[in-house]
This record gives C-alpha cells, structure tokens and sequence, in this order.
C-alpha cells in the first residue's frame, strides 16, 4: 500500500527502484488519497528489498547572479531541513516552481520536508561528480544513521531553479578495518545498540529478526503495541505489512504457472476480458501486472476515501473502485507502481483457481511455509496480538502520536494490508530459498530485474538489491516493514514497526552489517 508521486518530468516518490528520492512511507500513501492524486501523478517503490524516491525541482531561495551553482542549492536545502521549527510552508511556495506547485499540491511538499527533517539533521558527505548545472553528493543522517546519494541538478537560466533532485538508499562507508569483517556477535552488538538508542528516543516501536541460517543473530521486540492501554510489542505481534503482501499475492502466481494454469505471458483478458476495457485487456500481459508495468494505477481514490472502509473485505469489493481505471503508458514500456496491477492479480487467481483469494494464499503459501501468525485479519474482528499503528503529527506547534485505525483498510488484501511477525516472515524467506513454495528456478526468475519491460530495479512482486538481496517494503501512516535476505548466503533481515517510517534506519544499518559480515 504505497503510492508514487511524480512530476511531469520526476518522479517525486519511486520507493523500490532506482528512481528513489527518498524512502518515506510515512507520507506517500496519505498523500494521494488525501489529496486524490491520480497515478499519472504517482508512481512508486520497488523492493524490498529495494526501495525509492524522487523529488522535483526546488528553486533557489537567494538569487544567484553569476550563473547556477547547484551547490549552493545543496546548501540551501539541507540547510532548511536541519532548522529546528522551520516554516516549510512559506519555504515551499517560496522555492519551488509555479509549474511543480501546479502538478503536486503544496501541501504534500510541506509533508515531504517535514519527514526528510524528522530523519536529521543531515550532514552532506561525500562529493560523487560536479558539473556546471549538477552535483551529486552523499548525505547522511547523524541521528539515524541512513545514508543518501543525492544527484540534484539545476535549471541553465536564471533563477537558475532546481530542476530535480534524485535520493536514493546508499550504502555507508565501511566501518570494518580494511581486511576485517563482522563477526555474527559484532552484528548483534552493533544493530542492537542502534536499535536501543532509536528506542530511548521513542523513534522505533516493533520488532527485529536477523537470522544467518537457523542462527537468530539479533532478535527484539520494543515499544508499544497500543499506546491507549499502554501494551507493549512482543516477538509475536502482528504488525501491518503494507505492500508486503504483493510478495505472497507474485508467490500464488507462480504457483499457477508452475501447474500451467497460468502462464506470465498470458493476456490479461484470458482472466477478466473487459477490465479495465477489452483492448487494454488484450495488451496487459500477466508480466506487466507482476512488475508494475502494466500502466494501471491504484484503487484508492476518493470514492475509496469517501467510503466506510468495511465495505472492502473481498477482491471483488475492491476491484469496484478500479472499474474506471484507464491506462496511462503502452504495457511494457515503462515501470508505475501499481496497486490495481497486483488486486488485480488476486482476482485472476480467483479465476483461476475457482477459490477465494484469501483462502487460497492460506492454503498455498502461508500455511505451507509455517506463517501461522500471518493473514489479512479483519480489523472489526477480534485478533489476538495486533498492534495499532501510530504516526507523529505537529498539531498547533506540538507533536502529538495519532492511530492510524480510521485510515487503512479494514482488510487487506492482494496488494497490502495483511498482518504478520518477524518470525512468520523469516519462516518465508526461508521457504523461498528451500524450494518449498516454488522452485528454484522459479523464484530465480521471479527475483530478476526486468529491464525488457522498463523494470530494472523490480522482478515480479520482489524488489532487487544492489546488494544482491531480495525482498520488499512497505508502508503508511503508523505502518512500517520490510523484509530483505539474500538468496544465496543464509542473511535474512526482518523489521516491523508500528510507527510511520520507523523501520528504515534498522534496515539500513542491518544491511550494511550484513554486507560486510563474514
């Protein structure tokens, strides 16, 4: 459940590919539905493992009169995001352009500043490549310890305007001695400080698991599961997953082709022959809906907005909202995150397979790969262990925690929503790289850049690491997750938190210690 924005020539939020400007569930979700973006104005993450952003065009905020000097500009904005109560409303309409201002409301810029300040202060680090109109650097956060590479270029006229600024997860520069490496013990030690200090700065709330094998290396469960009765998280709360449902929804379609019920070249309209219409359904491929290439959007407009929630409990209920969907690129062409792709995906499984949905995931992935703990529980039930998720907002200048429990939907579904713990996970990871869900050679395929199709930095419901690892993220308000392991060494990271952006700077820090592990 994560949405992309874009301007007419950046993304503004790319989470899970190459085109990332910043990792912040927080508030890309909340953004589109709040304010209606359409897709055409969104496109998302790639992950898991993966994960990405990109903002466009701040302009200058002093007058540069011998031509651009995009450090200056640099300056300015990391600047900005490390003053202590900074009005990012006035420093939004005073540098970014009319025509970005135009395409993405003001609004959802302030939100943007406000969780990149959050994550400071920043320092700039290293210096990548400088030319007239561009520079690229690396930035790094002091307090979370996440590193940034930034490429921020500039307009060739006066004002000499930002005309993009790309973000992207990087990774830190090495902390081991050259020739040395972490030990299992050193990685436990080192995560489990920083997760302690995210702690006592109420800045992480959920649970940790890094395994190496059947080895626990660093476990923990922290914080607070419902702040109202004060119930602290265990290892065994159910935390939101997001769009990490995507994974089981790919995993079910893999099944099918393995059977060959089902085959990833198949037309859409073998399965739902008129959605979104007849010729669109002739050209989607079962491909474009596993790698976001499809050229569908996302179902969670304003009619969804504007609806009681416990409206949505099936695929069928949810694929109501897309019904008027149309699509915005040739499938094939190009990479959009895409929340109707994989709910829509759900529903050729029903198809297919003449089961429910839900009931089929249950029977066909999760039960078989141990996740007992894991399911699209329904909200207005009673479930056992579910945390309530929170997000930190500034009401009349104080930051006050808000539950997120009348914003997401009462039941997940293919493309999000689900609940699970950092045991189940695990449990799934492991399930992948034994051959139990799928083959091998299947999940080989499906853990694949497809650069055919415009998706470089995404397989087919799996983001891919530079690293070489593997997974997917999710997020929104008071809903944080992640999961990323390596296919072919025994690491598996998995972070859940119940607060918005909360699992980032674990997951970055884990990586980086697993990557120079030995």
């Amino acid at each position: 459940m994560q949405a992309t924005l874009r301007s007419k020539h950046t993304h503004l939020y790319d989470f899970e590919t190459h085109h990332i400007i910043y990792r912040t569930p927080l508030w890309t979700e909340r953004a589109m539905r709040t304010h209606n973006l359409p897709r055409n104005v969104a496109s998302a993450i790639t992950i898991a493992l993966v994960m990405a952003l990109l903002i466009g065009a701040p302009a200058a905020v002093q007058a540069q009169a011998d031509g651009p000097d995009p450090r200056q500009r640099l300056d300015e904005l990391v600047d900005k995001l490390n003053t202590s109560g900074a009005d990012y409303g006035e420093y939004v309409d005073t540098v970014f352009s009319d025509s970005l201002r135009a395409q993405i409301p003001p609004e959802v810029l302030v939100e943007v500043m406000t969780d990149l300040s959050g994550r400071g202060p920043w320092e700039v680090g290293e210096l990548r490549r400088e030319i007239e109109t561009g520079i690229a650097v690396s930035l790094h956060s002091t307090s979370t310890d996440e590193w940034l590479a930034v490429d921020l270029t500039v307009d060739e006229a006066a004002p000499y305007q930002v005309s993009g600024i790309i973000m992207q997860p990087s990774s830190a520069p090495p902390t081991a001695a050259a020739g040395d490496s972490y030990t299992r013990d050193e990685v436990a030690t080192e995560l489990g400080a920083m997760v302690d200090d995210l702690v006592a700065n109420d800045r992480f709330s959920g649970s940790v698991l890094v395994t190496d094998g059947n080895d626990a290396i660093y476990e923990a469960a922290t914080g607070t599961a419902n702040k109202d009765y004060d119930v602290p998280n265990n290892i065994d709360t159910k935390f939101n997953l997001g769009s990490m449902n995507k994974m089981f929804t790919a995993v079910a379609i893999a099944q099918l082709v393995e059977r060959g019920d089902v085959s990833f070249d198949d037309p859409l309209s073998e399965y739902l022959p008129t959605f979104p219409d007849r010729a669109s359904a002739d050209k989607i491929q079962i491909k474009h809906l596993l790698s976001h290439t499809s050229g569908l959007g996302s179902y969670f407009n304003r009619e969804f907005m504007n609806s009681s929630r416990a409206l949505y409990r099936s695929v069928d209920d949810l694929m109501g909202l897309a019904e008027d969907e149309q699509l915005q690129f040739e499938p094939g062409t190009q990479w959009a995150y895409s929340n109707t792709g994989f709910l829509v995906l759900g529903k050729v499984i029903e198809v297919a397979t003449g089961q429910d949905y839900h009931d089929y995931i249950r029977d066909h992935v999760t039960g078989p790969a141990g996740m007992a703990h894991t399911d699209a529980y329904q909200l207005d039930h009673v479930n056992s262990n579910l945390a309530v998720g929170y997000d930190l907002q500034e009401v009349e200048g104080e930051r006050v925690w808000r539950n997120n429990i009348f914003l997401h939907v009462i039941r997940g579904g293919p493309a999000g929503g689900g609940y699970s713990t950092v045991g189940d996970l695990v449990r799934f990871a492991d399930a992948l790289r034994n051959g139990t869900l799928i083959s091998r050679e299947t999940f080989a395929v499906m853990a694949s850049a497809k650069p055919e199709l415009g998706s470089d930095r995404y397989g087919y419901g799996f983001g891919i690491g530079s690293d070489g690892s593997v997974g997917h993220n999710g997020g929104f308000p008071g809903v944080s997750a992640e999961l990323i392991f390596w296919p072919d060494r025994g690491w598996t990271v998995a972070v859940l938190s119940n607060y918005s952006g909360g699992v980032a700077p674990v997951v970055a820090r884990a990586r980086r210690l697993v990557a120079e592990s030995n």
